[in-house]
Parts: C-alpha cells; sequence; structure tokens
C-alpha cells in the first residue's frame, strides 16, 4: 500500500491480460439534460456493439442531475435494450459520474465517451483492445495525432491545440489530446488513478492522463475522427479557465511518494503506442465522501 492507503501499481498487474468476474467493458455515458440526445446515442452505441467481437459490454447512462426527461428516456432505454443501465447523481460534473460509476464497476476495462458520438466508433475496439490483452493500462483517443481526422471550428481547433500545448510544456505530458471525450481503464490500476485525482469536472480527463503518466502506466493513443457537434454543452471560456487553474494545481502536486515520473507512455519507443487505425465516424441509426449511484 502507499501513503494514500490506495495500491500502488505493481509489475505483475501490467503484465497479464485482464480478466474480470463481470463484463469485459463497461462504457459510460455521463448526460445532463440530454432528452433530445440520449435516445439516438445510447440506440446508436448500441447498434454498433451488436457487430463488435469485445465480448460482454454493458452500457451505463449517468444522469447527472438532469432536470428534463432524460431521466424517463433512459429508464425506457433500459427497458428496452438488453446491456443498457442506468445510475442517478444528483450533482452535476462528468469526473464524479466516472469516478461514481468506475468506482463500483466490475468489469475488466472501463470507459467513456460523450453522448453525441463525435467520436467515430470504428475508433472504439483499438481503444479497448490493449487493455483487454494486458498490454496497454490506460487508453486515450486523440485528436491531435498522425491518422486523426477532425471537423471542428477554427477557435475550437486553436483553444484545443494550445490547451494541449501547455499540458505537454507545463506538465511534461506525452499525451498528444488530453481532454479527447474517449477514453478506457483497466480495472486494476483504478484505484491508485482514482485516489489521487481531485477534479470531478472537465479537468478530470487531463488530470487522469498526467496521473497515469506520473505512475509510470503504460497509455495507448488511438488516433479518431471527430466530428464538432454544434450542440455542444461546453462552455469554453469558463471551462478553460477552470482547465488553467487545474493545471496550475498539478503543478504544485508533487509526483506520487516512492514513484518515478514517467516521461510518457513508453520512453522505449519514441512514436509511442499511437495505434496505426484510421477511423470513419459511424453513423447513427435514426430513432472526499463519493456519491453512491444506484442503478435503474
Amino acid at each position: 500500500m502507499d501513503s494514500t492507503g490506495a495500491g500502488t501499481v505493481g509489475e505483475d498487474d501490467r503484465a497479464t491480460p485482464t480478466t474480470s468476474p463481470g463484463p469485459a467493458v463497461e462504457i459510460v455515458l455521463p448526460v445532463f439534460d440530454e432528452e433530445r440526445r440520449l435516445e439516438e446515442g445510447v440506440r446508436g452505441l448500441h447498434a454498433y456493439l451488436a457487430t463488435a467481437t469485445l465480448g460482454d459490454v454493458v452500457v451505463t447512462i449517468a444522469d447527472n442531475g438532469s432536470t428534463d426527461r432524460t431521466g424517463s428516456i433512459g429508464r425506457h432505454l433500459v427497458a428496452a435494450l438488453p446491456g443498457i443501465r442506468m445510475v442517478r447523481l444528483e450533482e452535476k460534473g462528468r469526473g464524479r459520474a466516472l469516478r461514481a460509476v468506475w468506482s463500483e464497476s466490475s468489469a475488466a476495462v472501463v470507459a467513456y465517451m460523450d453522448i453525441d458520438l463525435s467520436t467515430g466508433l470504428d475508433a472504439f475496439p483499438p481503444l479497448v483492445q490493449p487493455l483487454l490483452d494486458g498490454v496497454a493500462d490506460v487508453a486515450v483517443g486523440t485528436r491531435l495525432a498522425p491518422g486523426s481526422r477532425v471537423d471542428r471550428s477554427l477557435v475550437r481547433e486553436v483553444l484545443s491545440r494550445g490547451y494541449n500545448g501547455l499540458v505537454q510544456g507545463l506538465l511534461r505530458s506525452r499525451v498528444s489530446d488530453a481532454q479527447c471525450g474517449f477514453k478506457a481503464v483497466r480495472r486494476e490500476v483504478l484505484p491508485p488513478l482514482l485516489s489521487r485525482i481531485v477534479d470531478d469536472a472537465w479537468f478530470f480527463d487531463t488530470e487522469l492522463v498526467v496521473t497515469a503518466e506520473r505512475l509510470g502506466l503504460r497509455i495507448e493513443q488511438v488516433p479518431v475522427t471527430w466530428v464538432e457537434n454544434s450542440d455542444s454543452r461546453v462552455h469554453l471560456l469558463r471551462t478553460s479557465l477552470r482547465d488553467l487553474q487545474g493545471i496550475a494545481r498539478l503543478l504544485r502536486t508533487p509526483a506520487p511518494v516512492g514513484m518515478t515520473v514517467a516521461p510518457g507512455p513508453s520512453a522505449d519507443r519514441p512514436d509511442d503506442h499511437i495505434a496505426e487505425v484510421t477511423t470513419e465516424r459511424t453513423p447513427t441509426p435514426p430513432s472526499t465522501g463519493r456519491p453512491t449511484c444506484p442503478r435503474t
């Protein structure tokens, strides 16, 4: 055990394929007031997973205190589609939702994506398969690596590249895109990760990546096809300011006691872990006490 009380990551945890008495993968969809997009997004993901060969995959809708019809639509989807679950949290926050569901998951690999399916689903098998095989600990989608294809406004492109440049320059990260909403983690390495992550909102993504690097975990970067959603709920200015505050906090946070700060996902591979895949956007068919998350 380390000084935080959470187990450290040992070589045995990182050398064998991931096994679990539960499902192979649990995908979390954090949502807040998404009555317009929830059914289309869930049905699109469900249809895609029916064609994938990843073993048993469950999808959990994590309702972050929605005040519209998100809850009732989610319950309808749970009743109508096998492998769909829902949890309700009374407070907002993407990081809060992921922490709550991931902490209770029995899946071998936990993952998440945004409900608008901005990221092409063809990138999902390359995201989780290295974790299931035990050759990586964390996998992140990237919109800024060779092989990625992105359709978004100039403002978002500039902000994204500028922000990731700060993360790489100030926090010495070698992950090209810390904030892409498309990530997966092996369940064995969750305790030391989650115990050190403070943020419960949008900066959770960056903090997860930086903490994983500081713990010396193996990180797989998967190029994705990503199409900007004009109905995004992200408030750019407010989120950018909070992200800068998060970077400043991590600069003041020392590396975990007794662990070596890893320079990146794989020091012995200069082109480290950039999966050689080209992805297409998959069209969707029409249509610290932490919170507990009761499943419905």
